[in-house]
């Protein structure tokens, strides 16, 4: 007779234990590590996507324009080369006989011999002081550009192809031409308009100006009296414009950059 012997159990072997099918372990981890790998690679394009938009963002802050043409001028305290940067605060200068053109957004902007300007951001609008010298800019709609003059603030009048000049003739006193479009002279709340071929010496300090203006010119033409100082901000008398001198300008503004 044959006895069965039964014994109580005490512990459990690894062999003993209910066997687990090894797909669910291995998809629980592959599972997290899916997750892992997902959540890195969203990190990485919202981190590519800022790198992408920030300068965007940021570049009307600082990045005014391009150095399009530059002969015997001066970068801030450098030479002024094609292809360079301007950014807000640079000043560019030129030799007597040197030239530098500058491409911003919608506009041009061309510094004759012996001049010397200073560009800056005014309302998300390019713009630049002219300290003395001759500056030619052209432009395509009427928030452009912007150039100052001691307190005068010349720009474009209009949405229409403008091209105008203006030459400093001693820190009080300019020459401001129009030889395309028309454009508007401020200073402070008096603003008036410059039509189209017309040019006028203004005088900033209007109670030091001549009364009789340069050959008794006007306003309204040559014989009519100034505008009294009472009433304005300054003083502008009407002068003959030089075909030869404004045909040179538009056709420096409008010269390709790749001509040297």
């Amino acid at each position: 007779m044959t006895r069965l012997r039964v014994a109580r159990l005490t512990g459990t072997s690894s062999k003993d234990r209910p066997a687990v099918p090894s797909g669910i372990g291995t998809f629980v981890v592959a599972s997290r590590n899916d997750c892992i790998a997902i959540s890195k690679s969203f990190l990485v394009l919202l981190v590519s996507i800022s790198l992408l938009t920030t300068p965007l963002w940021a570049a009307p802050s600082s990045w005014l324009g391009t150095i399009v043409y530059a002969d015997r001028a001066r970068f801030s305290t450098g030479r002024a080369s094609v292809g360079a940067t301007i950014f807000n605060g640079d000043r560019l200068s030129t030799d007597q006989s040197g030239s530098v053109q500058v491409r911003a957004g919608s506009a041009r902007f061309l510094l004759s011999g012996a001049s010397r300007a200073t560009f800056f951001q005014e309302d998300a609008t390019p713009a630049a002081t002219l300290a003395f010298g001759t500056a030619t800019f052209s432009t395509a709609n009427s928030k452009a550009f912007a150039l100052h003059v001691v307190s005068a603030v010349i720009r474009p009048n209009s949405d229409r192809p403008t091209i105008g000049q203006v030459t400093v003739l001693n820190p009080q006193e300019l020459i401001v031409k129009s030889t395309r479009g028309s454009l508007s002279i401020a200073v402070e709340d008096d603003v008036r308009e410059i039509p189209e071929g017309a040019a006028y010496r203004v005088v900033l300090d209007p109670n030091a100006a001549d009364p009789q203006g340069p050959r008794g010119a006007g306003t309204k033409g040559y014989g009519s009296p100034p505008i009294k100082a009472a009433k304005s901000k300054f003083i502008w008398y009407a002068v003959a414009v030089a075909a030869a001198a404004t045909w040179l300008a538009v056709d420096e503004v409008y010269e390709s950059p790749d001509r040297p």
